[in-house]
């Protein structure tokens, strides 16, 4: 897969770009509809104001089967999927497929932008393709403004106030300068922008989505392992016409709210997302056993891991696999998301130091732009990301790999005597 232009992110340093702004390219605006033409009005209405250069500009209207066909002005492609029920993101997928652009900017019909929104959110992914990269999605009473007045007036003079936690978040973390594993948390879907390239490869929304909210946090943590960079820009500020969600009936909003949080729980992997005892679909680590000299062997290297890192999935031989009572942790192969591969050539047994030098080299990759660590000989843990970042690339992007003291992980014998381990007598600690 060829990059189509721009260079690849180091890391997630994405600062240098503001720096030199790339030449416009062709954008795509994609705004999902649903029964709401006086707001769409008014964002379709921001959108023709755009500083962007209009020859570069396409807007796109995808309506999730609204009782009558929404009012595009001349220019403006509509493009409709049935109503089945709230399906955001399949229509947010819709749009893209009927767009042109190099660049994709996601927006909704209620989230009107101020006029340089699209020059500022498409620079950084016009310049470096693996950036993700949000607006600012402000609040107001639109619906108390004449529709005639330009958002970036009646914004401000009907403002509500914007959610304390994602401000707080942009500010902890440098407006995203500092991602994590956890940072997807902060991607709003409504004020959205990544190039094509991009998206064609960590692939579109998830449409099993079929409620309010979670779409756009699953996809943005399926960028983030798939390599794509976290960006927030400030200055890129689209108006939502009503309060935040937590602005909003207090029942409500907690029913709604913990009913995504449940759908997310079974979608993402990253830490923390499953209270830190349950298994989903999507694993945070996974560990790949390479060999094992017998299956006692390797039975003492995987009850090891697992007493150390306990929601990790362990890819073992097959003979080792079949030795072993059945634990949905243990398999032969693992073809879903993680975030870290941990590599070992043999089975290790984890004393003293070696279950926190673990943790804190699980921790570490992926981080800024360190992609490995190796503990010695004994374990590699290498970052999803910068694997797929190099994949898309075709060549190494900038990670770096770090050496650290691999103590406290010792090889398992060839034939370690298992009733003695299972027993607590071997090995002493």
């Amino acid at each position: 897969m060829t990059a189509p232009f721009g260079a690849p992110l180091v890391g997630n340093d994405w600062s240098a770009a503001l720096v030199d702004p790339p030449a416009p390219r062709r954008v795509s605006v994609v705004v999902a509809h649903f029964d709401q033409q006086a707001q769409l009005e008014r964002t379709l209405a921001a959108l023709a104001r755009q500083t962007h250069p209009t020859d570069l500009l396409e807007v796109v209207v995808a309506d999730d089967g609204s009782p009558e066909p929404p009012r595009v002005p001349d220019g403006v492609r509509l493009v409709r999927q049935e109503d089945r029920g709230f399906r955001l993101a399949a229509v947010r997928n819709l749009g893209a497929r009927a767009s042109s652009g190099d660049i994709l900017c996601f927006l909704d019909a209620d989230t009107a932008p101020e006029p340089d929104y699209v020059a500022r959110i498409a620079a950084l992914p016009s310049a470096l393709p693996d950036v993700v990269a949000v607006g600012r999605r402000r609040h107001a009473e639109l619906d108390r403004a004449d529709p005639a007045e330009p958002v970036e007036e009646a914004g401000p003079r009907l403002e509500l106030p914007e959610p304390t936690w994602l401000a707080d978040a942009y500010r902890a973390s440098r407006d995203l300068l500092d991602a994590d594993a956890r940072s997807y948390r902060f991607a709003i879907g409504a004020v959205l922008a990544c190039s094509r390239w991009l998206l064609d490869d960590v692939g579109g929304f998830d449409e099993s989505f079929d409620a309010y909210g979670g779409e756009d946090w699953e996809w943005a943590h399926r960028a983030w392992l798939g390599g794509a960079g976290l960006a927030h820009v400030p200055g890129a500020v689209a108006w939502h016409d009503g309060p935040d969600w937590a602005g909003r009936d207090e029942a409500e909003r907690r029913a709604r709210k913990n009913a995504e949080t449940l759908r997310l729980m079974g979608a993402v992997g990253a830490p923390g997302a499953l209270g830190g005892s349950l298994l989903g679909q999507s694993a945070d680590v996974v560990v790949r056993l390479e060999r094992a000299a017998s299956p006692a062997a390797g039975a003492v290297g995987v009850v090891e891991l697992l007493r150390a890192m306990p929601d990790a999935r362990v890819v073992v031989p097959e003979q080792v696999r079949r030795a072993l009572p059945p634990d949905p942790r243990i398999v032969e192969a693992w073809h879903g998301p993680a975030r870290v591969d941990l590599r070992l050539p043999a089975p290790l047994l984890v004393r003293g130091a070696g279950p926190q030098a673990l943790a804190d080299a699980v921790r570490a990759v992926g981080v800024g732009d360190l992609g490995g660590v190796r503990l010695g000989d004994a374990a590699t843990a290498v970052a999803s990301r910068a694997v797929a970042r190099d994949r898309r690339w075709g060549r190494p992007t900038g990670w770096r790999t770090e050496d650290r003291s691999g103590e406290g992980l010792e090889p398992v014998p060839d034939e370690p005597d298992l009733e003695a381990y299972l027993g607590g007598w071997w090995p002493r600690t």
